[in-house]
């Protein structure tokens, strides 16, 4: 049966998805741009990877790396800092470049990311400034810290953090905003973040990746097509940008199924995403990344769609 699914998901696919499985882009010279956030990617935390927090046998080493490479992955967001940490910025440095240098020789992709809690500003943004300077092709903020309970302060110091950030990095490098879901916020739980500044994310960001984590739902919602559709649609109408990719990243892998993975495919290739990533490495099954095939070598512009945002 699980074989049928895979199959199944693969056949899902439309003439825009890529089935031939072409070779990884690998890293892209010169600047950030848009392709490292395209075609498939896989996550990994600080819990999975450092010492520190995630113990003395790390559940993802360089065997994984590999072993991604083996899956298809094109793209591995890996979170190299921590607030909980006791380092002020990037985490073990010899390990995470071990990491990074060994997605490079496999011809991956690599994008830092880190969860600001809004606290500190100023820590926040020494963080993400020291996950820029790693070999990297690119950088993400994880947006979903409500550890200020102000609404409106918190949504100023997100914006301030932002602000500063894209003056320090500059305006070409290519930076991607990992949002919370749409549906999430404004059906599920809108106290949770009421007006969330998506159109103002938009403005600073180039790219919008969206926790589109139909299994911690019930109902009609724990679905991957239809969750994640309800995702692009309400983020592409709230951000108010037509021509910014939005990439949704599907999850938790320990309880997604074949079947949603599929109809996650489904709703990018309907809603011309450029990819989508499954979040995380350490849970997820080689099965889960052969459904997910279709979506190595999605590319931004999409065809026959308006040209892309930052690209």
């Amino acid at each position: 049966m699980a074989l049928l699914i895979v199959v199944t998901a693969v056949v899902l696919a439309t003439d825009r998805l890529d089935r031939s499985a072409p070779e990884p882009l690998g890293p892209a010279p010169g600047a950030w741009t848009v392709v490292p956030h395209t075609g498939l990617s896989a996550w990994v935390d600080v819990y999975d990877w450092t010492v520190e927090l995630g113990g003395p046998h790390p559940s993802v080493t360089v065997d994984d790396v590999d072993a991604m490479a083996d899956a298809g992955v094109q793209t591995m967001y890996i979170q190299t800092a921590h607030t909980r940490s006791t380092t002020a910025g990037v985490m073990e440095p010899e390990r995470l470049a071990r990491l990074i240098q060994r997605a490079h020789n496999n011809r991956m992709h690599v994008v830092a990311w880190y969860l600001p809690t809004l606290e500190d500003v100023d820590a926040d943004l020494r963080r993400l400034t020291e996950s820029a300077a790693l070999e990297v092709g690119g950088l993400a903020v994880d947006i979903e810290s409500t550890a200020i309970v102000d609404v409106a302060e918190r949504n100023r110091r997100l914006l301030d953090l932002s602000t500063r950030l894209r003056a320090a990095l500059g305006p070409d490098k290519v930076i991607a905003a990992i949002t919370p879901s749409a549906v999430h916020v404004q059906v599920v739980n809108p106290s949770y973040w009421p007006a969330f500044p998506w159109a103002a994310l938009a403005d600073l960001y180039d790219v919008l990746l969206p926790m589109s984590y139909w299994t911690i739902r019930t109902g009609e919602l724990h679905d991957g097509e239809a969750y994640t559709s309800g995702n692009l649609e309400r983020i592409r109408a709230s951000a108010q940008d037509p021509g910014i990719p939005i990439i949704p990243v599907g999850g938790l892998a320990e309880d997604a199924s074949l079947d949603d993975l599929a109809g996650m495919v489904t709703a990018i290739d309907e809603h011309a995403s450029p990819g989508g990533g499954l979040y995380d490495w350490a849970s997820s099954t080689p099965e889960q990344w052969a459904a997910l095939a279709p979506l190595r070598g999605l590319q931004w512009p999409v065809p026959a769609t308006v040209d892309g945002h930052g690209s």
